[in-house]
């Protein structure tokens, strides 16, 4: 296979070179034919490639929590994209060989796949597999005239076809597949950019779409005729109140011993002389301008910082890192230390470098993040972990995985 795939990765890599501009209108059109046809036989390849790592557990010998993360650092996915390539692998390998083998012909895309093999197995639980059989048939067909979407509508009505005396109790039974999907697909995804906003997107289920419209219609109102803000404006501004108003309710769970807050770390000096940003504990930086307003209704905690900036004294030796202790942490790791984790703090445990039990102390330079997963998994004892030079840990892995053994970081976490 590796042969085969360097002999195509050659040929299209020639093909890269070719003269374009110089074909004729009608092999233009065929070679972008072929392109995709080409496109969609890869993609067939790397399904089932995909399907065999997940099957033999790949991943989390590796250390990743899943293989979609796996996947998202190896390949520089999106997460919902490794997510969505683990789960449609899956859907073809256990219920659709039909699928898969139009895929690999290049007769069908790999969105249409995508629909075929969700609507197939909704056939499959509602008429048996012979109906199933016949669906893939018919929704093959139709891919060569429809573009998924589309598809999909049709898709739902396929047993008028393959099995009409089935029809109604199938189409009760694709709503609740619909309604199962949604809810496997429910997720809400935060990808922060350079200059430290963040890019929300995601997919809400019925319920929950009900709920954030109940929640920010009422503050999206224009503020009055003049109100220079667009809809989109309006809604993000109302998105931000409606996470003030229930920061101030106190009935959000704790975080780290403390209640949900914000941090932003300042020096005192500036923020008098209001002369400095101020930097959250998330990251990003605030114009001094914020700082000072934020500051009006916050308390004031102080740290000690070193000359490059780090916390290095923030309390006295306990077992548990908490308070000011835990914000510091949060402040150096950001989050999972672990090499290519994107969990965020609030989903982390403080890990004892040297164990506490051992009779070692509670303090910064011997504290890392993990999320429950790699917290498990470094106490198998086969990565070591350490602080670096600079004072932010990396991860050494086993003899089995890298032979030379070198340290690895999260590069997931922005560092400053």
């Amino acid at each position: 296979m590796l042969e085969g795939l360097a002999q195509a990765e050659a040929a299209v890599a020639d093909c890269l070179d070719a003269a374009v501009w110089a074909l004729p209108e009608h092999d233009l059109v065929a070679a972008l034919d072929a392109a995709h046809r080409l496109a969609q036989r890869l993609a067939a390849v790397q399904l089932s490639l995909v399907r065999e790592v997940d099957g033999r557990g790949t991943a989390r010998a590796q250390g990743a929590s899943s293989t979609a993360v796996w996947l998202r650092e190896r390949l520089r996915l999106d997460g919902s994209a490794a997510r969505r390539l683990v789960d449609l692998a899956t859907a073809l390998d256990v219920g659709a060989p039909g699928v898969r083998a139009a895929l690999a012909d290049g007769d069908i895309t790999v969105e249409q796949a995508r629909v075929i093999g969700e609507t197939v197995q909704t056939v499959h639980t509602a008429a048996g597999a012979e109906a199933a059989d016949k669906a893939v048939g018919v929704l093959v067909g139709w891919a060569g005239q429809f573009e998924p979407r589309l598809l999909r509508k049709l898709g739902s009505r396929v047993l008028d076809h393959v099995a009409p005396e089935l029809a109604d109790a199938a189409a009760r039974a694709a709503l609740e597949a619909e309604a199962r999907r949604a809810d496997r697909d429910r997720h809400v995804t935060l990808s922060e950019l350079r200059d430290g906003r963040l890019r929300l997107s995601g997919h809400l289920d019925a319920e929950a779409a009900g709920l954030l419209r109940a929640a920010l219609d009422p503050l999206t109102a224009p503020s009055g005729p003049d109100d220079p803000r667009c809809p989109g404006q309006r809604r993000h501004d109302a998105l931000a109140d409606l996470c003030r108003l229930a920061l101030r309710t106190g009935e959000l769970p704790e975080h780290g011993g403390e209640p949900a807050q914000i941090v932003v770390t300042t020096s005192f000096d500036a923020l008098a002389r209001q002369l400095d940003a101020g930097t959250l504990d998330t990251g990003p930086q605030l114009t001094p301008e914020t700082v000072r307003r934020l500051a009006c209704d916050a308390a004031i905690l102080p740290a000690v910082l070193g000359s490059a900036g780090q916390t290095l004294d923030v309390g006295r030796q306990r077992r548990l890192v908490t308070g000011s202790l835990r914000r510091a942490l949060i402040l150096r790791d950001r989050g999972c230390a672990f090499p290519g984790c994107d969990r965020p703090p609030r989903w982390c445990d403080a890990h004892h470098i040297r164990h506490w039990a051992d009779g070692s102390h509670t303090s910064l330079t011997n504290s890392v993040l993990l999320c429950g997963h790699h917290h498990r998994h470094v106490h198998r004892g086969e990565w070591a972990v350490r602080l670096g030079g600079d004072g932010h840990p990396e991860f050494v892995p086993p003899a089995w995985l890298d032979p030379e053994q070198l340290p690895r970081r999260n590069h997931y976490h922005r560092r400053t």
